[in-house]
């Protein structure tokens, strides 16, 4: 059975493009002005540069956030299917949080130094994943800093692993990227004043590429491979079993 390719209308494309984001922009004046008035104070008018990569030319700004929903200036509502990137995957502000979290605000939150609840949370981390010891970062970015030293300290291997276009946040040995070739690594294009090539501390390979992924491996440099469960970063990239 031949298969038939079916050729996109680009400029049809571009069409229901524009009225999309004409309809955006009309359904969304309170946005838009917050978002101008940002500009005043914010770089890009946004708390941080990724947020201003929406589609429509500008961010919603959320008013209020309750369970799986979250409502804009503007009273739109919508249902959350980020959901703060994983971190209200519980939905926001469950109420036992608040509750909680308003009853510790009253001891005091910012100690710089540990009471019991952290021996808890340490205790049931334990349990939970079986592993013996753990430390708190601030976020994801830290965790893997902290990790990629831990492994080079242990291992004494100098190089770490990534696949291509990953995301693990602001490290910066992350930041390299595949040559047209296939094959070279390179600077990301995006990656603003490196402290260093990334070239000298990485190697990079494409996501399910288990051959190459062995080459890469098989000098036993490598002390820690970085690796998403499904490549985000590019839209969601799948592993293959075998991967």
């Amino acid at each position: 059975m031949s298969q038939q390719l079916v050729q996109i209308d680009r400029e049809h494309l571009k069409k229901l493009y524009a009225e999309e984001e004409a309809l955006f922009l009309k359904n969304h004046p309170k946005c838009r002005d917050a978002f101008e008035r940002a500009k005043n104070s914010l770089l890009d008018g946004v708390p941080m540069h990724w947020m201003k990569k929406w589609t429509g030319g500008h961010p919603l700004f959320v008013k209020q956030a309750k369970g799986g929903h979250f409502t804009d200036l503007d009273d739109v509502k919508f249902i959350d299917f980020c959901l703060g990137d994983t971190g209200s995957m519980t939905g926001h502000s469950p109420d036992v949080v608040v509750d909680f979290v308003s009853k510790q605000l009253n001891n005091g939150i910012t100690y710089m130094l540990p009471n019991e609840n952290a021996i808890w949370v340490g205790d049931d981390l334990k349990k939970r994943f079986g592993l013996p010891y753990w430390q708190v970062a601030v976020s994801a970015t830290d965790a893997n800093r902290f990790t990629l030293r831990i492994a080079r300290h242990i291992t004494k291997r100098p190089k770490i692993l990534v696949f291509n276009y990953c995301y693990h946040g602001t490290v910066d040995e992350a930041f390299v990227t595949l040559a047209d070739d296939g094959v070279t690594a390179e600077c990301r294009a995006t990656n603003i004043g490196p402290q260093t090539n990334p070239t000298n501390t990485t190697k990079v390979v494409e996501f399910n590429d288990v051959e190459a992924l062995e080459r890469a491996l098989a000098p036993g440099d490598v002390a820690a491979v970085l690796c998403e469960p499904a490549m985000t970063n590019i839209g969601i990239v799948l592993p293959h079993q075998d991967f």
